[in-house]
Formats: C-alpha cells, sequence, structure tokens
C-alpha cells in the first residue's frame, strides 16, 4: 500500500472505532492493525531481529492495555509502535535519535502536509487522484471546518438546521478526524533528516581509531597529571564509600526503631540519596573514561579502582534493598516500595553495563545505547503485571489491612477486595466493587477493559 492509502486507510479507522466511545479495546484494535500494516509494508532489507522482536512487544501490548487499560500499558503500548516505526524505516539509526526525529516531525507536520508531493501519488495521465483531491476531499474538508465554525458562531444560522436530524456529533468527528490523521501521517510518512545520519557517529558504541590517540583531555593539564587525578580521585572515593557503607547500614539495622513515618520518611530519603549518587557515580565514570584512558596502559591501576568503586556501590544497592524488604515485611506492600525495588534493580543494571564500559573500552554512548533497551524493557515488565493484585493479595494476608487504602487507592485488585469482603461479611466494600465493576461490563464492546470481563459479579 502506498504511504497516503495508509494514511487515509487509518484515519478512517480512528474516527470509526473512537467514535462516542471511550478509551478501551478500541486502542487495542487500532494498535494490532498498525503493527500488521507496518509489518505487510516494511522493506525486506529493514526487517531484522529486533524489527520482528518489536513487532511482537507491540501485539504484547495491545493486548496489555485491552486487559488493563491503565497509564503503563499505554506507555509501553505508545513505546512499542514508535519504536516499531522506527525499525521499519531504518535498520542501523541509533534507536536514542527516535527522540529528536518524533519531536522535530511533530513541529514540521503542517510543512509536511502541504508538502503533497512528497506524500502524494505523483500525477498519472489520467489525474483520477488529482482530481478527486482537488473537487472533492479538499473542498468538503474546508466546507466542513466552515460549517462547524459558523453553527457555533451564529444561532441564526445553526436554526437553519435545527430541523433536520442529523444524529451525529460533528464536532467530535472533527477533532477525531484531525487527531486522527496527525497520528497516521506522522506514523507512516515521518521523515529522517540528513542532519540525523551525519550524528550517527557520535553514538557509536566503539572507539574510533582517533580516540585510541592518547592525549590529555584538556590542554592545560598533561595525560600524566591527568592519569593521577583519577588514581587519586577513585582511591579516595572509595575509602569515602567504605565509610558510608558501614555508617548507612549502621543507621539502616542497629538504631532505635522509629515511628513508621519517620521509618518511611527516612526510607525514601536514604534510597532517593543512594540513586542520586549512582547516577555521580556514572557521570564520573564517563568523565575519566571518555576516551584515552580506555586505551592507555599506564592506567591499569585507575581502571582497577573504578572497577573497586562500581564494586562497593552495587553493595550499597543491595543494602538499601535490604531495607527496603524489612520495611515491606514490617508494613506491607504499595506501589512506591515496588517502584524502589524498579529504581534500584535499574541502577543495578547500570553499574553492571559501566563495568563493562570499562572492561570491554567502550565509549560512554554505550552505556546510553543498552541502558534506553533496559528502560523499554521495564516499561513492558511494568504494564504486563497486576501489580495491583499482588499488592493486594500480599497486604491481605497481614492483621493491619487496611481496607480503605486498597478500595481508593489501588487498582485491579477487585477480585481480591471481594473475597476480602465475602470473607468478613463487609457488604459496603462488596456494594462497591460491584457497582464499580458492574459498571465497567455495561460499557460497550469497544470502550470495554478485558479485566472486568473475568470477574464474577453474581
Amino acid at each position: 500500500m502506498k504511504t497516503h492509502h495508509l494514511i487515509l486507510l487509518t484515519t478512517f479507522l480512528f474516527v470509526a472505532i473512537f467514535y462516542n466511545e471511550n478509551m478501551g479495546l478500541n486502542l487495542s484494535l487500532l494498535a494490532i492493525i498498525y503493527a500488521a500494516l507496518t509489518l505487510f509494508n516494511t522493506p525486506k532489507r529493514n526487517k531484522t531481529r529486533i524489527f520482528f522482536i518489536l513487532f511482537i512487544t507491540s501485539i504484547l501490548s495491545a493486548g496489555a492495555f485491552a486487559w488493563y487499560g491503565d497509564f503503563p500499558s499505554f506507555l509501553a503500548l505508545v513505546s512499542s509502535l514508535i519504536l516499531l516505526s522506527f525499525r521499519s524505516k531504518s535498520r542501523k539509526l541509533k534507536t536514542l535519535f527516535i527522540l529528536p526525529i518524533l519531536v522535530t516531525n511533530c513541529f514540521t507536520f503542517l510543512c509536511r502536509f502541504f508538502s503533497f508531493d512528497k506524500w502524494l501519488p505523483p500525477k498519472n495521465s489520467s489525474g483520477t487522484w488529482q482530481k478527486l483531491l482537488a473537487v472533492i476531499l479538499i473542498p468538503a474538508f474546508f466546507v466542513f471546518i466552515f460549517f462547524v465554525v459558523y453553527t457555533y458562531g451564529s444561532d441564526q444560522f445553526a436554526n437553519l438546521f435545527t430541523n433536520i436530524n442529523w444524529d451525529i456529533n460533528f464536532w467530535q468527528l472533527f477533532c477525531l478526524g484531525i487527531l486522527g490523521f496527525f497520528l497516521a501521517f506522522n506514523y507512516w510518512n515521518f521523515v529522517i533528516e540528513r542532519l540525523i545520519y551525519k550524528q550517527q557517529s557520535f553514538l557509536d558504541n566503539d572507539f574510533n581509531d582517533g580516540a585510541k590517540i592518547l592525549k590529555p583531555t584538556y590542554s592545560d593539564l598533561g595525560i600524566d597529571a591527568e592519569r593521577m587525578s583519577g588514581v587519586v580521585t577513585f582511591l579516595l572515593l572509595n575509602i569515602l564509600l567504605v565509610f558510608f557503607i558501614v555508617s548507612y547500614n549502621y543507621e539502616q539495622f542497629y538504631e532505635v526503631p522509629k515511628t513508621p513515618v519517620q521509618l518511611s520518611e527516612e526510607t525514601h530519603e536514604r534510597v532517593g540519596a543512594v540513586i542520586l549518587s549512582i547516577i555521580m557515580v556514572i557521570l564520573v565514570i564517563m568523565f575519566y573514561f571518555k576516551s584515552t584512558f580506555n586505551f592507555d596502559p599506564k592506567a591499569k591501576l585507575m581502571q582497577l579502582l573504578a572497577k573497586a568503586w562500581i564494586v562497593l556501590n552495587t553493595v550499597l544497592l543491595f543494602s538499601a534493598m535490604m531495607k527496603n524488604t524489612e520495611y515491606i515485611v514490617n508494613y506491607g506492600l504499595t506501589y512506591k516500595r515496588l517502584g524502589v525495588y524498579a529504581f534500584l534493580i535499574l541502577a543495578t543494571i547500570g553499574l553492571g553495563i559501566t563495568f563493562i564500559k570499562i572492561h570491554k573500552k567502550k565509549t560512554n554512548a554505550f552505556l546510553f545505547n543498552t541502558m534506553f533497551w533496559f528502560f523499554y524493557a521495564t516499561v513492558l515488565v511494568i504494564s504486563f503485571v497486576n501489580w495491583g493484585g499482588i499488592v493486594t493479595s500480599e497486604n491481605i494476608k497481614r492483621k493491619d489491612f487496611s481496607a480503605d487504602y486498597h478500595q481508593n487507592s489501588v487498582n485491579f485488585n477487585e477480585r481480591y477486595l471481594l473475597k476480602y469482603a465475602n470473607d468478613s461479611h463487609n457488604n459496603l466494600i462488596r456494594s462497591y466493587v460491584l457497582d464499580k465493576v458492574n459498571k465497567e461490563q455495561k460499557k460497550t464492546f469497544l470502550s470495554k477493559l478485558l479485566y472486568y470481563e473475568t470477574i464474577n459479579t453474581k
């Protein structure tokens, strides 16, 4: 199919399945259609292993959104489709370029739309398409826009049509048409500027030959002095970190127990400080190992000290994980406490990739290229799992289980709340859950969420 066929088809589908509907199965259905059309229209040379993986994750993300319809599944779905579209256009361009490409295409939408020769078919002998566009589509588009404007701007004009039973929300159709066309146009017709291709080398994972030449980073500082600076810096930071780990663990595990509120605040503050320190660790290592010292035979000691520092920071992360685990054992699961695990695991992965960067002599871009995919994988995992159900199913075993909190602040836990209400004969919770589930089950098919269809309300 040609680009203009894909744009018009998916715009029509967008309007058709979203008209008078809430977001639900319709978005998942549209995403599957987008993914299938992308697979069908992608050139064979761009159908790489990563492309097929992204196609599968797009379908799975569509399933996750059909089931939950929450923000994490929405983010996973959108990310998967954008990455799939990006890979269908280019198989070698670094994925990090997707961010500037996405922003640039959104801001240049109007200019690219009026460049008809770039996305509409060339003139043919009969000129059928050009006549259709010029005589029907463009006039109809402008007439529709001004009809809506005049209807809202003049009661007398609107009264001319009051006796006609349209039974159509023209304003909704107009907005859906504009939004659907904007999304379809940018998905099927996005442009990768030549400037982006010229910057490809800046995100290479491996150094070029020029970077292997030993030279100081700054002209005012000799390479020997810079090497000594790195050795002293990493030596002192290792010593400092050892003392910090000892004091950190003493405060966490041996100080006098505090109130739950104080403990919660301190735990989050300390975890935040640990994550911030890990970010700074990676930045410091990126500063010293951005080029020359990766290949300096005299920098072995500095490399060893940097690796030791990474190992010590990993120990610090595990200490924070242990404290978070103890906190959960004492006070139960929450979204925030699960989120702490996610951040700490990502920080640990970041340190591991930094270790590999030093050991394998990789560029700083290697860190960002690799971590991008781990962040994407994290979004996928978060979207597939019913964390609200896990939180409630674990906390419901506790004697201090708070029904109000899980009823008002935790999502997709209705099945467990119903069981709790039946076991404890709590008719208020039972009534609340049944009303919510029945309301969801009564929605039209395209607006449904499959999760609520699995709950038996009888």
